[in-house]
């Protein structure tokens, strides 16, 4: 007796032992998922328009105000589209109306994008549809794209086919067809502010073109921005009172860039602009309120 006494008590200990273990892995797993879902109010931010450094929570405040939030990021850093997707939760989570706008997708893959939103467009599919649009790896994009399917938000393709502008970079805009021009804004000139000159020339730099082609390299971003600006206001104005949360690169979403073309479309559109902090290329020394209204500082 004494013998089956002490297997009991051992196999009670191993069984204690197992759900403790147990209860660990689940208190550790739901830790991890707090600190993850938390980590956006642990986020330090600059207010551009008085140098104030705020709460994550004070900007979105702000930004819920905005038609139009654009979220600016290098295509290849994790970290610019985790800030993106936790700018989104947070406005959703506020009880915004959003949908999310996509320099990475075409307008004319909307379609498929009205697919993947109602969830009918497997993702073997829809894979096959994001690497026709965009050439950086699914998985800088995954998470965002996956939420925005879970939750029903709209996501809108704002660009024109790569081949267009890629035409105009070599040859300028005057070398578009009759058929190519009807799908585009009014013919855009390399006008633009002394500021803005200075980021064209250092992304045509980064670029690798040289100084050749410099005129048609300027033309094509300023084209890149009107399409976009045109397909934004379209969208705003027929969907009011829905936030449209702008993924793009930070040379398009700076003020500088879309936001400014949508100025001179219409008036009436509200916007903020987020930029992710780069050391030496968006910090404080840089940037000002003319540029963008917060910088990410962490």
């Amino acid at each position: 007796m004494k013998f089956f006494g002490n297997m009991f008590r051992c196999a009670s200990l191993r069984a204690a032992a197992v759900s403790a273990a147990i209860f660990l892995l689940a208190f550790c797993i739901l830790q991890a998922f707090f600190a993850n879902d938390a980590h956006a109010g642990g986020r330090k931010i600059l207010r551009l328009s008085d140098g104030k450094t705020i709460s994550f929570e004070r900007m979105i405040s702000d930004l819920k105000k905005a038609d139009i939030v654009f979220a600016g990021e290098s295509h290849d850093n994790e970290t610019h589209h985790r800030i993106q997707l936790e700018i989104i939760k947070a406005l959703a989570g506020s009880g915004v109306t959003l949908a999310a706008g996509f320099e990475m997708f075409t307008a004319e893959s909307q379609n498929n994008l009205n697919e993947w939103e109602a969830g009918t467009l497997p993702l073997d599919r829809f894979l096959r549809i994001y690497y026709k649009n965009w050439g950086f790896p699914w998985p800088l994009y995954r998470d965002i794209l996956l939420y925005l399917k879970e939750n029903r938000i709209p996501a809108i393709g704002l660009n024109l086919p790569p081949e267009i502008p890629q035409k105009v970079a070599r040859s300028g805009f005057s070398s578009l067809t009759k058929e190519e021009r009807g799908k585009l804004p009014p013919e855009t000139g390399c006008v633009v502010s002394e500021q803005y000159m200075k980021f064209i020339r250092r992304a045509y730099a980064m670029h690798g073109h040289g100084e050749k082609r410099f005129l048609y390299f300027c033309e094509a971003q300023l084209l890149w921005d009107g399409t976009m600006a045109r397909n934004l206001v379209k969208f705003v104005k027929k969907n009011p009172g829905r936030t449209v949360v702008v993924l793009a690169g930070n040379g398009h979403a700076w003020k500088r860039g879309i936001p400014e073309e949508i100025s001179s479309l219409s008036s009436r559109i509200s916007y903020r602009v987020v930029l992710p902090y780069i050391d030496g290329y968006i910090d404080p020394k840089d940037i000002s309120i003319e540029d963008a209204d917060y910088i990410v500082l962490e």
